[in-house]
């Protein structure tokens, strides 16, 4: 299993490519080529949960559904 400083590295990474427009990643001597951006946060996001667990933490996400009666 992965250090959090080797999953923060990770994600790092991913982030840094993401903002560039770059759809593959570097890292740890590994390249990973991505379809899409919403490929790239989906792996952001698992890292992240993975970091949190490593951390002995949990992310909590809030979903606020509103509705309305026609328009």
């Amino acid at each position: 299993m992965s250090t959090a400083a080797e999953l923060r590295a990770r994600r790092d990474a991913l982030k840094a490519q993401r903002s560039s427009g770059v759809a593959r990643v570097s890292y740890d001597g590994k390249t990973v080529d991505y379809r899409s951006v919403a490929e790239i946060d989906r792996a952001i996001e698992a890292l992240d949960r993975e970091i949190a667990t490593a951390e002995g933490r949990r992310i909590v996400r809030h979903v606020r559904v509103t509705t309305t009666k026609g328009l």
